[in-house]
C-alpha cells in the first residue's frame, strides 16, 4: 500500500470522491501545512493557521496508479483558484498535493506542467506541490462525511455534483458497488 495527500477545497468533497475509487483502501480527512501541532477544525477555518482541509488516501498501485489518482485530483476540482474553491474561501481550501517521496513530486510536477503547456485551464494553475511534513487526522466527525450525512444541503448542493462527476467521467475506475 501507499499514500497519497491531496488539498482540494472542502475535504467532504475530496473525501466522497476518492472513496469511490477501485484500489483506494481508506481515506482520511485532515489538515496539512501549517503552523500549529495538532489543530482544530475550529482553528484551521479561522484561517490563522496556514493548514489546508486535505485528504490522505491509502491506495494500491497494483490496481490504481498514482499517476490515476492524480488525473482524478486535477479533474476534480478547480486548480486556479487561488485559495478557494466555489464559495469556500480562504487558504484552508487551496489546492495541493503534499507528496510523500520524491517519484511524487516528480509526477505531479509532471502532470502539472503539462496541464499549463496545453493550457487545459482557462486561467494558471496555482496549485502548490510540496513535501509532506506532517498530517493531522480531522475530527472524527469530519470521516466518511458525505456517505453519513448525504443528505445534508451541502452535501446535496455541493458534494453531490463531485461525486456525480466522478461517476460519470471515471466509470471505469469505481468499486463496482458505486459503478
Amino acid at each position: 500500500m501507499e499514500q497519497a495527500t491531496f488539498g482540494g477545497g472542502c475535504f467532504w468533497c475530496t473525501e466522497a470522491v476518492f472513496q469511490n475509487l477501485n484500489g483506494v483502501q481508506k481515506v482520511v480527512s485532515g489538515y496539512t501545512g501549517g503552523r500549529i501541532a495538532n489543530p482544530t477544525y475550529k482553528e484551521v477555518c479561522s484561517g490563522l493557521t496556514g493548514h489546508n482541509e486535505v485528504i490522505q488516501v491509502t491506495f494500491d498501485p497494483a490496481v490504481i496508479s498514482y499517476e490515476e489518482l492524480l488525473e482524478v485530483f486535477w479533474k476534480t476540482h478547480d486548480p486556479t483558484t487561488l485559495n478557494q474553491q466555489g464559495n469556500d474561501v480562504g487558504t484552508q481550501y487551496r489546492s495541493g498535493i503534499y507528496t510523500h517521496n520524491a517519484q511524487q513530486q516528480q509526477l505531479a510536477e509532471a502532470y502539472k506542467q503539462k496541464l499549463s503547456a496545453a493550457n487545459a485551464f482557462d486561467r494558471p494553475i496555482t496549485t502548490e506541490i510540496v513535501p509532506l511534513k506532517e498530517f493531522y487526522p480531522a475530527e472524527d466527525y469530519h470521516q466518511n462525511y458525505y456517505n453519513l450525512n448525504g443528505s445534508q444541503p451541502y452535501c446535496q448542493f455541493v458534494v453531490k455534483s463531485k461525486v456525480d462527476k466522478v461517476k460519470a467521467v471515471f466509470g471505469d475506475k469505481l468499486k463496482k458497488s458505486v459503478a
